[in-house]
């Protein structure tokens, strides 16, 4: 169940939609969010978003900073599908790397 915090504003359906929408392309990666927490945080003119997103093999944390908030959203989501590619790839790239091809072992007969 996601979680949207903030202190200074409420929190629109619209808002609420956009979020949940730029999440669900997280799950492309066939990942179950646990417990994803959104912060909003107004600082002046600025809007900073963080989020915190534990993962059964990890954590996702991020956060952006923008004046318009949409835009902190759509950078936060950036982030985040970076991190969480590089956590679900992580484990293929050590098991390539440790991948030895074996070489094929040649008979006396064979060599001339």
């Amino acid at each position: 169940m996601l979680k949207i915090t903030s202190k200074e504003f409420n929190v629109t359906d619209a808002i609420r939609s956009r979020i949940e929408s730029r999440l669900e392309k997280l799950n492309r990666h066939d990942v179950d969010l646990i417990n994803p927490h959104i912060i909003i945080i107004t600082e002046g003119p600025m809007f900073k978003i963080e989020s915190s997103i534990k993962l059964t093999n990890g954590q996702l944390f991020a956060q952006a900073k923008h004046q318009n908030l949409y835009t902190a959203i759509n950078a936060l989501g950036q982030k985040l599908e970076k991190q969480l590619n590089r956590v679900t790839h992580k484990s293929t790239k050590r098991a390539v790397a440790n991948f030895v091809e074996e070489e094929p072992e040649y008979s006396e007969e064979y060599a001339a």
